[in-house]
């Protein structure tokens, strides 16, 4: 059974307990990589709230593959470090590693994405924004802003990654509330500015320079930041001539907003070690059960 819960305050408050109270804890981070803008952010807090709790981190950035993110694993296990946390790059292919931490008897938790493997007492908890309610809250924002009638053009972050299923899943099940909203064309990019950009050119292309489209949803910012520059160079005008929703909030998202060149954007903090070390210390402290799911809020931005 999966439980979610929304972080509660007093998780927080942990962290002035423990900083500089409890003996340097050693904790290994196997991060995605860094692509687009919200991930190097994402690695730069954590690095920097790891010393504001006195952290021992040992940082690993996969560069978006699987196969460095479980040697990296494995060299957390062969160091004996506290605890463990992945960013995992696509959700399947854990089990095994997984087992091998659990032998080790040292704690895992996921932070950002989701993982699929049948044993789920293989990881403590996830603690992430919900990918799923991030897509729902993208397609409402479309379904009223276009009066529940628009044709769509989709740009998907990285095949298999738990962002791409669910933000997917959550935009489809807004909009299948409206039978004359409907995405026509959809392809990866890879979470990246170059990818939605070459994405963008492609569905100019073939749907005669965006001809009827109403919108361009994409599941993170740097893909739509791709998707404005191919607009404006094919002579058209993103936020206007089309809408432009997207994930992140990033700051380059931001001024697109306030330029009029985005419509929306769902934000998925950055600055997230404050939600995350605060459960993981007081876990190394005293082991308990805890929810499978530590919900991180979300919320969406628009256009002034």
């Amino acid at each position: 059974m999966t439980f979610k819960s929304t972080l509660a305050g007093a998780a927080i408050a942990v962290a002035t307990l423990l900083t500089g109270t409890a003996s340097a804890q050693t904790i290994g981070f196997s991060q995605v990589g860094s692509e687009g803008d919200w991930r190097p952010a994402f690695s730069a807090n954590m690095q920097e709230s790891a010393k504001e709790y006195g952290v021992d981190l040992k940082f690993a950035n996969a560069q978006g593959k699987q196969e460095e993110q479980l040697r990296a694993v494995r060299a957390f296990i062969a160091q004996g470090v506290d605890a463990i946390i992945i960013a995992p790059v696509v959700v399947t292919g854990w089990d095994q590693v997984l087992k091998e931490a659990k032998e080790a008897k040292i704690p895992v938790f996921l932070v950002d994405r989701d993982v699929d493997v049948t044993d789920k007492s293989l990881y403590v908890s996830r603690i992430s924004a919900d990918f799923n309610l991030e897509g729902k809250m993208a397609g409402e924002w479309l379904a009223d802003a276009s009066k529940g009638s628009c044709k769509i053009v989709e740009l998907q972050g990285t095949t298999g990654s738990a962002p791409a299923i669910e933000r997917k899943k959550g935009f489809e099940t807004a909009i299948s509330k409206f039978p004359n909203m409907q995405i026509v064309a959809t392809q990866s990019g890879e979470f990246t500015t170059e990818g939605g950009k070459k994405v963008m050119e492609a569905f100019i292309k073939s749907t005669d320079n965006l001809k009827g489209i109403c919108a361009s949803f994409a599941h993170n910012d740097n893909m739509q930041l791709g998707a404005i520059q191919a607009m404006k160079e094919a002579g058209l005008k993103p936020g206007k001539d089309v809408l432009m929703v997207s994930v992140d909030y990033v700051p380059a998202i931001k001024d697109a907003l306030a330029k009029g060149e985005a419509n929306a954007s769902v934000e998925l903090r950055s600055a997230v070690g404050k939600y995350i070390y605060p459960v993981i210390l007081d876990y190394l402290k005293n082991p308990k059960d805890l929810d499978k799911w530590i919900v991180i809020p979300s919320a969406i931005h628009t256009a002034k």
